[in-house]
């Protein structure tokens, strides 16, 4: 229900008259929010959605106010629990963005720093899925996803989206370099 906004799925146990009803219109939106609901978020969920070379990828991010990293990816509503190039490509466009920013003109001169790509994810639960027509996993437990052109396709458009929410956010993205 977390992986396609506006489905909704009723369990319903007849022994006991449980019912359980998960419907989620905000998303990943949603699902950063539930898995931060024991931390203290320190911004709204970034969202990033784009479609690319038949490869239409959603990611959302959050920073928290712990150190733990929590990093989940998902190859058309499979869970890729061993990752993949699609979680690469989000790590590597968050790297990549956030130490553009933080070296940029943006920031005064005490806080331009080069950040590693473990410090940057200090804090950080995001989520990233992709959708594509000919999905290749590694293994048969198709825990890891091995199409290697998702890895550009999704660090190009979490470094744009990225981007342009940091230049537009900039009180957001000092509070994200301060904490890495």
């Amino acid at each position: 229900a977390f992986l396609n906004p506006g489905v909704r799925i009723i369990i319903e146990d007849e022994r006991t008259d449980d019912i359980n009803d998960f419907h989620y219109e905000g998303g990943l939106a949603s699902f950063v929010e539930y898995l931060n609901r024991n931390a203290t978020p320190i911004h709204e969920p970034i969202i990033i959605s784009g479609f690319k070379s038949d490869v239409q990828v959603d990611v959302a991010v959050q920073y928290n106010n712990t150190f733990k990293e929590k990093m989940y990816s998902f190859a058309n509503n499979i869970n890729t629990i061993e990752g993949g190039f699609h979680l690469s490509g989000l790590k590597g466009g968050l790297t990549r963005t956030i130490n553009a920013y933080a070296t940029s003109d943006y920031m005064p001169k005490n806080m331009k720093v080069k950040i590693g790509g473990d410090d940057i994810r200090e804090g950080l639960t995001a989520i990233v899925s992709v959708k594509i027509k000919n999905p290749q996993f590694e293994g048969q437990t198709k825990t890891k996803l091995g199409n290697s052109d998702v890895k550009g396709i999704v660090e190009s458009l979490v470094n744009e989206h990225l981007a342009t929410y940091l230049q537009e956010n900039p009180s957001v993205a000092k509070q994200i370099i301060a904490k890495a």
